[in-house]
């Protein structure tokens, strides 16, 4: 698999890669042309796509990069009612979340439990390959508990009109922890009539290129813890050099400062600023240190808050 050919992806991360994230990631990275974005999974809420995923789905931040909507489903009527929100906020294109690991999601029937929910799944192919115009795609995990739950429904899956499968080989009562489940990833490449996406534990450069080393057929990688705490990750492969740890504290702060500018101008009192804020530190203590990461969530207000920042920049 050549670069040219490998696509980039941006996994959604809930309470992380929101619009002003993503469109601040592509300013900065100069990513809107190589990297596809997926927004947080869109919801059903009250019997209607809830309002802040279409607002995340109609957002003008959205205006400088690719943006595909990813759905959570538990029964074929949510998927359609998801379908038509995000192709009514002009998207064409929609991902399938199959993967979720949270467990109130899971104990509804969505994200990971759907794996192996053969009935459900068949509906939903059905309307994919009834619908025209739309490209669609699935992220999916092996399965809830055990995995091999995905092998009831990979015939389904290979039947769906889909442009790549992307998948995270872990089960979800694992969630983001524990062993990587490789032997089980390569079954589930081997299986997928459709291009193969890898998701999970990808951190730097050099894993990307272990994994099309050692999967030369895959289609791309998607990135997301790895992202959140490297956004650099993706530039510095496309570029094909490793940045130095100046270069990329440098564009941190950049990006950092065009979401925190956002946030202070939409957004009103410390609490509510600094609740939106806080995350976009989560993954990044290797690259700041933990004194500084434990003084910035500590912050209680915009004044400790700033000199917090100030201490890195």
């Amino acid at each position: 698999m050549t670069e040219s050919t490998t696509i980039l992806m941006a996994a959604p991360m809930q309470g992380y890669t929101e619009a002003v994230w993503r469109n601040a990631h592509a300013e900065v990275y100069g990513c809107g042309e190589y990297v596809e974005y997926f927004s947080p999974f869109m919801r059903v809420e009250k019997g209607d796509a809830r309002m802040r995923d279409m607002r995340d789905a109609l957002s003008p931040l959205n205006s400088n990069h690719k943006l595909t909507p990813q759905i959570i489903f538990r029964d074929a009527e949510e998927f359609r009612l998801l379908l038509n929100a995000a192709t009514e906020a002009g998207h064409m294109a929609v991902d399938l979340n199959l993967g979720c690991p949270f467990p109130p999601q899971c104990k509804r029937g969505r994200g990971a439990a759907m794996v192996a929910n053969c009935k459900v799944m068949e509906e939903v192919a059905e309307i994919i390959n009834t619908t025209s115009g739309i490209q669609f795609s699935v992220k999916m995990r092996p399965g809830l508990a055990s995995p091999d739950e995905w092998r009831t429904t990979m015939p389904i899956i290979n039947g769906m009109r889909l442009s790549h499968l992307t998948i995270h080989p872990r089960t979800a009562r694992q969630q983001y922890g524990g062993e990587v489940l490789m032997d089980i990833f390569t079954d589930m490449l081997e299986a997928s009539c459709h291009p193969v996406v890898f998701n999970g534990d990808i951190s730097s450069p050099a894993d990307i290129d272990r994994l099309l080393s050692a999967y030369p057929t895959l289609r791309g990688v998607m990135a997301g813890r790895g992202l959140l705490g490297r956004p650099s990750l993706f530039a510095e492969w496309h570029e094909g050099g490793q940045w130095t740890d100046s270069e990329k504290l440098d564009a941190v702060m950049k990006m950092h400062r065009l979401i925190f500018g956002h946030y202070c101008e939409t957004l009103c009192g410390d609490t509510q600023i600094l609740s939106k804020i806080k995350p976009f530190w989560e993954y990044l203590e290797p690259a700041i240190g933990r004194k500084r990461w434990k003084a910035i969530h500590k912050a209680t207000g915009l004044q400790s808050y700033s000199k917090a920042i100030s201490d890195i920049s």
